[in-house]
């Protein structure tokens, strides 16, 4: 019998061994805008660490040979040594990492929903995952709740508290992120259903969606082609002005000629 040994973390750049796609989601299309705002806006938050993986919808392996696995929507680790690596793998094995993910996410769907919260949650807390985020859009349509977290305890998970506000919000302090996880309703036309954001507990501040950095990014461009305008004008106005001036100065020095002419043309009359 041969005995295989298990890398413990990414040792090539080699990516020709990638895991294979996972299957497609029937409800994609309505998760994705909560899908797509974790990750944008936690590798804003975190693109000054070297260390952090942020990634969306590869397998959750035991070991490369698994061959089978959920894909969480999600998934969230620090202190991992090759980010690059991990993100071409296509998924996140964890025999090869060295460590389970941090944190994973799922967000509900009419398909997929009820599983989210019962079966998942418990293949989560065996893989070791330390924190286990659920968001559902639909307010508690798909899964049991708007949003719910749970933290893994001595190999068990225990819910983390989650907070009601009275304007319809929800949010939970997530320890491997160090931020809050919110559930609002997004009244823009068409949705009208919950946005995820994160929250930094420190400063109150929501973290930016890609809108909003898109639309600052607009904002500070219209600004700086405004400020040039108004540089380009006031140059022009004192470039009109400095050629004013000369002119004046000009127009001065031919009258002191003119003066200068006159008085001698009055000397040699008065000679004569």
């Amino acid at each position: 019998m041969v005995t295989r040994s298990l890398p413990t973390k990414p040792r090539t750049t080699d990516y020709s061994d990638k895991l294979p796609d996972p299957p497609r989601v029937p409800d994609m299309m309505e998760q994705m805008p909560a899908i797509a705002g974790f990750l944008t806006m936690l590798r804003a938050w975190f693109r000054n660490r070297g260390d952090v993986f942020v990634g969306i919808g590869g397998y959750l392996w035991k070991t490369p040979y698994d061959g089978h696995g959920p894909y969480p929507d999600g998934s969230f680790a620090v202190g991992i040594e090759d980010v690059e690596w991990l993100l071409q793998r296509n998924g996140y094995v964890i025999s090869e990492v060295g460590k389970p993910p941090d944190l994973v996410l799922e967000v509900g769907s009419r398909s997929t929903g009820r599983n989210d919260y019962t079966e998942k949650r418990e293949t989560y807390a065996e893989y070791g995952v330390g924190e286990y985020w659920r968001f559902d859009h639909s307010g508690g349509e798909y899964h049991d709740a708007p949003l719910a977290g749970d933290r893994l305890v001595n190999g068990e998970y225990e819910p983390i508290e989650i907070v009601s506000e009275a304007d319809g919000r929800h949010w939970g302090y997530s320890e491997a992120l160090g931020l809050e996880f919110w559930w609002f309703r997004d009244e823009s036309p068409g949705w009208n259903k919950g946005e995820l954001r994160f929250r930094d507990p420190v400063s109150g501040e929501f973290l930016q969606t890609y809108e909003e950095i898109r639309d600052a990014v607009e904002d500070a461009e219209a600004w700086a082609k405004s400020a040039e305008a108004q540089a380009e004008s006031a140059e022009a106005q004192a470039e009109a002005a400095e050629a004013r001036a000369e002119s004046a100065e000009a127009r001065a020095e031919a009258a002191e000629a003119r003066m200068a002419e006159m008085e001698s043309e009055l000397r040699r009359l008065r000679g004569q």
